[in-house]
């Protein structure tokens, strides 16, 4: 993998990069559509490259290790062949999973030992094995293996929690180099700061992760309940100390205000699933602010979705007939929602880039938050 930074914006830390791997260029900032199992719920492939156009998008290891399993996908010739997706794949390592099955998992220093969520068997996960997972799966971009404590943490938990996560960054690393690629690309790993709302370990933890090297670095366990100026106030700490000349990847974040605040702070790479399941429940997010297609004001509207025509979708139905759709729960209500969502999220960050590029991202990004935070 190669990271090029090309320009950082005057007026703030926001960066315009280029990440190149064995599946194409990924262009920064980027947001990668979460596709957890294996789909990008309600997209074909073909509307995702030619509607959407990621350059990359999300898998996850948890849920693919239980379905379709391992012995599938490498069958398959990995994640790629089996979604038949030519571009970039990343792959959470399941420390969010084991995070949010708290009722039904013990963290022990050996791994975790955790209970499936689809049919109540035990599995354990350690920072070998999902490593080994990551290389049959054949993801692009690999994630180290870690704990993401809740919020609010005790101080105490959250320190012992971020040590472990060290610990087990360590055993990742010397593992991966013990197991070969398993297809004929390579892969580039990612390891994980922790350290919940505290800026003594959020500091120290990042001082930990870009001491190991790596040839990009994650930032954990925001977005997790807390609120938007603490994970701007921890986002800024890690970023002052991450390493300039490699990417920086925001896990699980986050609204379009979120995820534009965030690159201000230097942040190149997000990934959520709002766009998706937010679209599912009725809810778009467009440049003027956010549309809750249910609401009975729309079933008379017959302008089209966005008049931004950032997709197909946005000027081929009208509010009221997507708001129909949802009424009578047709599916394809959910699926015009979905793709008008992702299509948002990445004309978003492609703006925000240009804007970086021709170095007035501040005073754009000022106005483009103020626009968003509404309800039309």
């Amino acid at each position: 993998m190669n990271f090029e930074l090309l320009t950082t914006d005057p007026g703030s830390k926001a960066r315009a990069g280029k990440l190149t791997t064995d599946h194409g260029v990924i262009e920064t900032p980027i947001f990668m559509p979460v596709g957890t199992v294996g789909s990008v719920k309600g997209v074909h492939q073909k509307e995702l490259k030619e509607e959407i156009n990621p350059d990359v998008i999300l898998g996850n290891t948890y849920h693919l290790y239980l379905r379709p399993n391992t012995e599938i996908l490498k069958k398959a010739g990995g994640l790629h062949k089996f979604i038949n997706w030519d571009r970039n794949i990343l792959t959470d390592s399941g420390g969010y999973q084991v995070y949010s099955l708290s009722d039904n998992r013990k963290i022990k220093e050996e791994g975790v030992k955790f209970k499936s969520h689809i049919d109540g068997s035990f599995h354990t996960f350690t920072p070998e094995n999902v490593m080994e997972i990551q290389r049959v799966i054949g993801a692009d971009i690999i994630m180290a293996f870690d704990e993401c404590t809740p919020y609010p943490c005790d101080y105490r938990y959250a320190k012992r929690s971020m040590h472990m996560t060290h610990r087990w960054l360590d055993r990742c690393i010397s593992h991966l180099d013990k197991t070969p690629y398993q297809y004929d690309y390579t892969q580039s790993f990612f390891p994980i700061v922790q350290g919940s709302t505290y800026k003594d370990l959020r500091k120290q933890s990042a001082e930990y992760i870009a001491s190991v090297g790596a040839e990009g670095n994650a930032i954990g366990g925001l977005s997790v309940g807390e609120p938007a100026d603490e994970m701007y106030a921890m986002t800024e700490v890690v970023t002052e100390i991450l390493p300039e000349d490699k990417p920086r990847y925001l896990m699980g974040v986050g609204t379009p205000i979120n995820i534009l605040e965030n690159i201000a702070l230097g942040i190149d790479m997000f990934d959520c699933v709002m766009p998706t399941r937010n679209a599912r429940n009725g809810m778009l997010f467009t440049a003027h602010g956010t549309i809750n297609i249910k609401n009975k004001k729309w079933h008379d509207d017959f302008s089209q979705i966005d008049d931004m025509d950032i997709t197909w979708v946005d000027t081929e139905y009208s509010k009221a007939y997507l708001r129909h759709l949802f009424t009578v729960n047709e599916m394809l209500g959910k699926q015009i929602a979905t793709i008008h969502n992702l299509g948002f999220y990445l004309w978003l960050v492609r703006e925000a880039r240009k804007h970086i590029l021709a170095g007035d991202f501040s005073s754009w990004k000022n106005m483009m938050v103020k626009q968003m935070d509404k309800r039309l």
